[in-house]
Parts: structure tokens; C-alpha cells; sequence
């Protein structure tokens, strides 16, 4: 919802240590971060939040520390963009059936570039334009899994994510895993998986958790010998219950992921 340079100037106000921009399949809003982050004294982590199909279920895996202009990267990003605006034209359509005429138009406006367009952009516009109370009800309502204008994507394989991470020499982080829903076996099969792709780490305390699977996360870390990573996931104001800089910290007895490169 903020612009690069506006998130920069948040992270400023908050006072945070460190922030990583990672948009969904993107890295085109780091010049714009950097520039701002240089003016406004704000230590800035490349980074990049790639959308990943494992099985039925949707996951995403951070890169951080990321080289935005590696070509294996550059190009998987490439792959997924192209199939998002097929998809926002099959979820207009669906909602058009729905009673909802018009979407993608308010939609687009919404995400400004065309390749970025996603299910949130759908909702925030049916929001706005008063067609439900605000923008969890449109995903209750349309959007979610199961509902009439779900429109199932096929992202990127589980390995090439890792891969497309470490080939730009990020650090693969599973983002907020407490939200995937998974039975123990499968959330099992998916740590496995992910360590022996290369996957270093897993969000512990991030705004996307309820506090208390703080202490859980923290365990499976431990357990699993992953890194841990911290993090608002913020996208913005009224829609975000954290601002950059708000989180508590990480306990004390994890390795946190930015001990890689942080002296």
C-alpha cells in the first residue's frame, strides 16, 4: 500500500535496526528503497517474498540479503509474473458471475503494475467500493480457497525458489509457517523439504503469528536447527496489526538469520 520511499520512511520513524523489503515476486522497488534508506540514515536488506505451489497448499519463501540483478533469480521472477494477469482475468470474470461486475479495472489501479496484480488487489477494490465490509470478508466471501472466485495459480516449484535465492546469494527464509494450516506430518515433510533444498531459516516472531505460536515456532527452530527470522510482514496501514519495529524480539535462545552478514 506504501511506496518504497514511504515504507523507508516509516521504518525511519519507527526506529527500526534493520528493514528488508520484500514484495511478492518483485524486487523493482529496491532503487527507490535505497535511495530513500541512504537519505534517511536506514540500514535496507534486499530481499524478496516468492510465491511457492507445494501440493494444494500456497507457501512463501523470503529470500534476504538477495543480488536483485542475478539472472536465475531475474528470470524465475520473470516465469511467475507472467501467469497473473491470466489469473486476475479469470478472478474478474468469476466475480463478474458473482454479481460483481468491473473488478479488474479497479483492481489493476490498485496494484499499478499490471505483472503485480493479485487476490488482495481484488479485495482491497471490493472494499472500497462498498461491495463487502472490508477486506477479510472478501476473501471469506469470493477469494478464499474454496469460494466462488478462487482462482487456483501454479507459483514456483518449492526447490527453485530456494534455488532462484541462493543462485542471487540470499538466505532462504519459509515465511510465517503457523499460517499454512498444515497437519504435523505435512508441516514436517515441508521443514524437511525446505532444509534439504538449502533453506536456512523460518520466521519465528512476525506479525503474521499470534503471539502465542511465538513459543512454538521457537521450538520447531530449535528442534530443526534452522535459523530464525523476525518481521512485521507489513503491507500496509489498517491492514497490518504490526508497523516495522513494533515486534518483540526474538528469544534469546535463537540464532537470529541476520547473524550471517551483521558484525
Amino acid at each position: 500500500m506504501l511506496s518504497p520511499t514511504q515504507l523507508m520512511e516509516l521504518a525511519a520513524r519507527t526506529g527500526v535496526d534493520a528493514i528488508a523489503l520484500t514484495d511478492h515476486d518483485t524486487t523493482d522497488g529496491l532503487v527507490e528503497a535505497h535511495e530513500a534508506a541512504r537519505r534517511l540514515g536506514v540500514t535496507l536488506i534486499d530481499g524478496v517474498e516468492i510465491s511457492v505451489s507445494w501440493g494444494p497448499t500456497t507457501i512463501h519463501v523470503v529470500g534476504l540479503r538477495i543480488d536483485p540483478k542475478a539472472p536465475e533469480l531475474v528470470a524465475g521472477l520473470d516465469s511467475i509474473r507472467a501467469g497473473r494477469i491470466e489469473r486476475a482475468k479469470k478472478i474478474a470474470e468469476a466475480l463478474e458471475q458473482c454479481g460483481v461486475p468491473g473488478t479488474l479495472e479497479g483492481a489493476l489501479a490498485l496494484a499499478q503494475n499490471d505483472a503485480m496484480i493479485g487476490r488482495t488487489h481484488f479485495a482491497r477494490h471490493l472494499a472500497e467500493r462498498g461491495a463487502v465490509k472490508d477486506i477479510q470478508a472478501a476473501f471469506d466471501k469470493y477469494l478464499a480457497k474454496g469460494k466462488r472466485a478462487f482462482v487456483p495459480h501454479q507459483w514456483a516449484k518449492h526447490e527453485d525458489a530456494v534455488k532462484w535465492i541462493r543462485a542471487a546469494g540470499g538466505v532462504a527464509v519459509l515465511a510465517h509457517p503457523g499460517r499454512y494450516d498444515l497437519k504435523p506430518s505435512f508441516r514436517h515433510a515441508l521443514l524437511e523439504e525446505f532444509r534439504s533444498f538449502g533453506g536456512e531459516a523460518i520466521e519465528v516472531v512476525t506479525g503474521s503469528h499470534r503471539p502465542e505460536e511465538y513459543a512454538t515456532w521457537r521450538r520447531i527452530a530449535e528442534e530443526y536447527g534452522f535459523l530464525a527470522s523476525r518481521g512485521a510482514d507489513y503491507h500496509g496501514p489498517g491492514e497490518s496489526p504490526y508497523e516495522p519495529g513494533s515486534l518483540p524480539p526474538l528469544p534469546a535462545t535463537l540464532t537470529p538469520v541476520w547473524s550471517k552478514w551483521a558484525h
